[in-house]
């Protein structure tokens, strides 16, 4: 999931990179800017959680997406 999702972004010309402290994965930096807001954590932006039975979810798809285009 995680994969499709950092692939389609690549394919409209959004680069996004991607830190994780199991089982949160965080959103840092968008077309090489850093992304300063905090969500679900204290550490950093939480895009992806990992669940119990091994996929990830998005604790929330619009607030990523807003995220993502405030900063690209």
């Amino acid at each position: 999931m995680i994969n499709k999702v950092v692939t389609r972004l690549r394919n409209i010309g959004i680069l996004v990179d991607l830190a994780g402290n199991y089982p949160w994965i965080y959103l840092t930096h968008v077309n090489n800017n850093k992304v300063i807001e905090t969500y679900y954590a204290n550490h950093g932006f939480t895009a992806f959680i990992l669940q119990q039975d091994g996929t990830y979810t998005m604790p929330n798809r619009k607030l990523l997406f807003e995220i993502i285009r405030k900063y690209r």
